[in-house]
C-alpha cells in the first residue's frame, strides 16, 4: 500500500479564483462537477457526513444532499437514528464531498439543526413511493433479525396504504447544516495540494490559504 499514490495535474486554485461568497463558490464547483464527470455511478451529492456524541465518540456515514441555499445544506434522515442521536448530544457535524475524478474535495462544518415540518414533508411527498414506505417502516440503525423481516413490513404497509397517501412520519424529517467554516481543496503535483479557506467572522467571510 505504499507505493499506491498518483500525481494530481488538472489545474490549481488561487485565491482569485474564487467568489467572495463560499456558497456560490460551492454552486459553480457542483455544477461544474456535474458537467465534467461523465460516470453513470457518479453522485455528485453524495456526501460524508460526520456527527459525535457527548462522549466526543466520532461516526462517519455517507448520506445525500437534497438542497442548499445560504442558510445551510440539507439532508434527509430517520429522527431515531444514530446520527440523529449524536446531533441531539451535539448538534453540529462535518460534510464532505470527494470528486477524485476532478481532484477535489470539499469540506463544511458548523451547527445542525433539524428542518421546518413543511420542509421534511416538501421533501418526502417527491420522493418514490417505494422509498417512502420504506422510509415509514424502517427501523433505522437498530437491530432487525434479517432482510426478510424488511421485505415483509414493507410489503405489509404497501398492502394497508394501497393507492392512498403514505404520511410524513414523525419521526423522519430534514436537518440542515449552517456552515462556519467552508474549505475547497485542489489536489496538486507532489502534494503540495491548494487548499483554500473561508470562515465566518462577525457577519462576513474570511478567506485563508492553509498548508497543504
Amino acid at each position: 500500500m505504499e507505493n499506491l499514490r498518483r500525481q494530481y495535474t488538472q489545474c490549481g486554485l488561487k485565491e482569485s479564483d474564487l467568489c467572495g461568497c463560499p456558497f456560490e463558490q460551492f454552486r459553480l464547483w457542483f455544477e461544474d462537477a456535474q458537467h465534467r464527470i461523465k460516470d453513470d455511478f457518479f453522485e455528485p451529492n453524495a456526501m460524508a457526513l460526520a456527527t459525535s456524541n457527548k462522549k466526543g465518540e466520532v461516526s462517519n456515514r455517507v448520506v445525500l444532499l437534497k438542497g442548499f441555499d445560504e442558510k445551510g445544506f440539507r439532508f434527509f434522515t430517520n429522527y431515531e437514528s444514530s446520527k440523529a442521536k449524536d446531533l441531539e448530544e451535539n448538534p453540529n457535524g462535518s460534510l464532505l464531498f470527494y470528486w477524485p475524478q476532478i481532484e477535489r474535495q470539499i469540506r463544511i462544518a458548523g451547527g445542525v439543526v433539524k428542518t421546518d415540518r413543511a420542509v421534511s414533508r416538501q421533501y418526502f411527498d417527491s420522493r418514490p413511493r417505494e422509498s417512502r414506505i420504506s422510509a415509514v417502516i424502517s427501523p433505522q440503525s437498530r437491530p432487525v433479525e434479517n432482510r426478510q423481516v424488511l421485505e415483509e413490513a414493507a410489503a405489509k404497509e404497501s398492502e394497508q396504504v394501497s393507492g392512498g397517501e403514505i404520511e410524513l412520519p414523525d419521526y423522519w424529517g430534514g436537518y440542515r447544516v449552517t456552515p462556519t467554516l467552508f474549505e475547497f481543496w485542489q489536489g496538486r503535483e507532489n502534494r503540495l495540494h491548494d487548499r483554500l479557506q473561508y470562515t465566518s467572522c462577525d457577519g462576513r467571510w474570511e478567506i485563508q490559504r492553509l498548508g497543504p
